[in-house]
């Protein structure tokens, strides 16, 4: 058994083994009857526990010695504590130590899909599209911001006042954005954009409402026919969702290079290679850019390149990637409609090639992308998808859209949720050869003649 506390703590007894690990979350949130005992008795445990054992000890052992070290701890200081709150302690210790605190219940429910801290007393979770004021705490400023550093490092970052912003992420793959003091006045802040333990396919999304079956069918045809797609919408609408259901639709034979700043794409094929953004080091070096890895996602003989989502001079790369052979890509990207997404996209080229004229970068657009699905989170809480829009040409110095289908809003229900159709265009799109080329000609018109027009 590996022994937790340092040479010079005495045990006078061995702890018992239990079959659980960490014990049940629900443990942590018990107050006990005596807040500043308990408060302090909590931080001279911590400074009899040497981290170094802590690490390598299985949790199995360690339950039951932080159990022992509570008992011990509470008669030396004369505190009495029932066993409720003996294992209550324990708990809290075993998830300061090894899991995230007041979060990991938290992360554990289903039904929650963001957290956002603002500070250590106020922690917000959005169910079904909807905010609301968690009952979650950290004890303290310090108590927030030692979880925040454990999730940087697990990810080999760091997040401290001279480096106070930082995107990482979970053991599971839920996204994380920190800042800290003095970027944030009223505490550490953290957004956490939990990862699904299931993978969402076009059925769930059509179970949800986010799309009819119609409209499944044109985004599955478009994954098939390796059509360049950009999905664009604002934070939290379920661009990355949308991404993973649509590489769903790729061939298993095709070798697949995903780039990200934080990786949190699920994709199902076996010939996935995963590359990921690094930020600097303490001393200012070693930086990975996205601009580089999609650069060297070039030499790595992809047959398709997913960027998980583009938001700087890697956009230049990303268009020529799909203008030189690399069908089939696909990206997110953070504007509010299809034109706009065309606007931020020539933005970012000129970011990193200041020399081109727009002219010739709109040109390449035209060239690379064939369509753009815009997804919103509406006012009723419910993420759908809006619009498709295929970039059809150019018009003098004008980018040509044609709405391959648009959401239409009728009417708000007795409980708040919109109801409404999808409007779809009859026209052949100018890709209708690639259609053909893969055979699902008639199933794109099939499914468009499905949509009101």
């Amino acid at each position: 058994m590996v022994n937790i506390y340092p040479r010079n703590f005495g045990q006078s007894r061995s702890p018992a083994l239990v079959e659980s690990g960490l014990p049940p979350a629900s443990l942590a949130i018990v107050e006990p009857r005596q807040e500043q005992d308990f408060s302090e008795l909590r931080a001279h445990c911590l400074a009899r526990i040497d981290p170094g054992a802590v690490a390598s000890t299985p949790t199995e052992e360690l339950i039951p010695q932080l159990e022992l070290l509570v008992a011990e701890m509470a008669t030396q200081r004369r505190v009495q504590l029932n066993a409720r709150e003996q294992k209550t302690l324990a708990a809290e210790l075993a998830q300061d130590m090894l899991g995230l605190g007041p979060l990991e219940p938290l992360l554990a429910d289903g039904s929650i899909n963001d957290i956002l801290i603002n500070g250590p007393d106020r922690i917000f979770i959005e169910r079904r599209g909807k905010l609301e004021l968690s009952g979650a705490h950290f004890r303290d400023t310090a108590h927030l911001t030692n979880v925040c550093q454990r999730i940087a490092a697990n990810v080999g970052r760091r997040v401290d006042e001279s480096s106070p912003m930082v995107d990482a992420r979970l053991k599971d793959g839920s996204r994380v954005n920190i800042v800290l003091h003095p970027i944030a006045l009223d505490g550490p802040y953290v957004s956490i954009r939990k990862f699904g333990t299931k993978a969402i396919d076009f059925n769930a999304l059509i179970g949800f409402g986010a799309m009819t079956r119609p409209v499944a069918t044109l985004l599955e045809i478009a994954a098939q026919c390796r059509l360049n797609v950009i999905i664009s919408g604002g934070t939290g609408s379920g661009k990355t969702t949308l991404l993973n259901a649509m590489s769903r639709m790729i061939s298993t034979d095709e070798r697949i290079v995903t780039v990200e700043d934080a990786a949190e794409l699920k994709l199902q094929q076996p010939h996935v290679v995963r590359m990921e953004t690094r930020p600097s080091s303490l001393e200012g070096g070693g930086e990975i850019t996205q601009r580089e890895l999609v650069r060297n996602a070039l030499r790595m003989r992809p047959d398709r390149i997913i960027i998980g989502e583009v938001r700087g001079s890697e956009a230049f790369d990303m268009l020529q990637a799909m203008n030189t052979g690399h069908d089939g890509s696909m990206s997110t990207i953070h504007a509010n409609s299809a034109r706009d997404a065309l606007t931020r996209m020539e933005n970012m080229v000129q970011m990193g090639q200041l020399g081109l004229p727009s002219l010739s970068i709109r040109t390449q657009i035209v060239s690379a992308v064939h369509l753009i699905a815009q997804v919103e989170r509406q006012r009723d809480g419910g993420r759908r998808v809006t619009q498709l829009a295929e970039v059809v040409g150019m018009e003098g110095d004008v980018v040509l859209l044609n709405d391959v289908f648009r959401f239409q809003v009728d009417a708000e229900d007795v409980n708040g949720k919109l109801v409404g159709h999808y409007e779809g265009s009859p026209a052949r799109p100018s890709f209708f050869d690639k259609l053909q080329y893969f055979g699902l000609d008639r199933d794109w018109m099939h499914a468009l003649e499905a949509l009101p027009k």
